[in-house]
């Protein structure tokens, strides 16, 4: 992929996800993780295009599960992760790694979906060394890192088999993925429409009769991109579809842009292709208890098969 799209046609599709800091794990408190194997190791010429990776003790090759976080693609941090999970990764025999990106300061999406693809074969590459079985890697993240590991998942891979670099030849394709608080579609009018307490106030409307505006919004929009052979989900949101609006105004906009009836939305699309889906919300658990127990059974389901 490369980054075709004017600066002034991206602000607006994304406006609503950078205006937003909901935490998305609220929680989930960040706790400390163990050491760390590889600290900061770089799959690109920028300072933000690095990961960590833990090592888990575990002989020959183990699945990995990568983490990336959330921020509006203008914030956030690969250090702050979920201490706790890290350490249930590594005991099932999993390893670990978090990724970093560029923001939009840095370079205007889609650089950060073209970073964590980068980052997935570049750590692909790393296999034989590191001890990874790359028919088995799998992601989470919420909100913006939720974006992007649906991305991966669901999106045709990005192997390019006739590269003479090693590393643009791996796939970019995942064996399950746990979104969280992700948005199903970059079309602000489908969220007038279907999510409660968002507003046309909201956003600048975008100039649709522009096509490279149009492509943008289709192409960052995971929903369109779902088909038949695509990996197991697990999503999960921190709302009911009947939750009364927020009536603190200031949290309406956060609320909303991480409202469960994306989460609705995508199951249907993924249903209607047969592939295996879990939304959780407060009144509806699932057979998983969380994303670390559905990332664990189907990384295990993975090497039996």
């Amino acid at each position: 992929m490369t980054n075709s799209y004017p600066t002034r046609w991206l602000h607006f599709a994304f406006l609503i996800i950078a205006s937003s800091s909901l935490n998305v794990h609220a929680k989930n408190k960040y706790s400390i993780p163990p050491p760390i194997t590889y600290e900061n190791v770089s799959y690109g010429n920028h300072s933000n295009q690095i990961f960590d990776f833990w090592k888990s003790d575990v002989e020959g090759a183990a699945p990995l599960v990568i983490y990336i976080h959330g921020g509006g693609f203008t914030s956030g941090s690969h250090d702050k992760v979920y201490g706790d999970k890290v350490q249930q990764f590594l005991k099932g025999g999993v390893h670990h790694a978090s990724i970093e990106y560029r923001f939009r300061q840095h370079a205007e999406l889609p650089a950060a979906h073209e970073d964590v693809i980068r980052a997935l074969q570049f750590i692909r590459n790393k296999a034989d060394e590191w001890g990874i079985d790359k028919d088995r890697i799998a992601a989470y993240g919420g909100s913006a890192g939720g974006q992007l590991v649906s991305y991966l998942a669901w999106h045709d891979d990005f192997a390019d088999a006739q590269s003479d670099d090693p590393i643009a030849r791996e796939s970019s394709r995942l064996t399950a993925v746990a979104p969280r608080g992700v948005q199903s579609t970059m079309d602000k009018e489908w969220w007038v429409e279907n999510i409660p307490g968002y507003k046309k106030s909201f956003y600048k409307a975008p100039d649709l009769s522009k096509p490279v505006v149009r492509d943008l919004i289709k192409e960052l929009s995971i929903i369109t991109h779902i088909s038949a052979d695509d990996p197991p989900t697990f999503m999960s949101y921190g709302m009911n579809p009947d939750t009364p609006i927020p009536r603190n105004k200031k949290s309406v906009k956060g609320w909303a842009t991480h409202h469960v009836n994306f989460g609705i939305a995508l199951k249907e699309q993924l249903k209607r292709n047969s592939v295996e889906v879990h939304l959780m919300y407060p009144k509806n658990q699932t057979n998983f208890k969380d994303d670390v127990a559905f990332l664990l059974h189907h990384l295990k389901a993975a090497s039996d098969e």
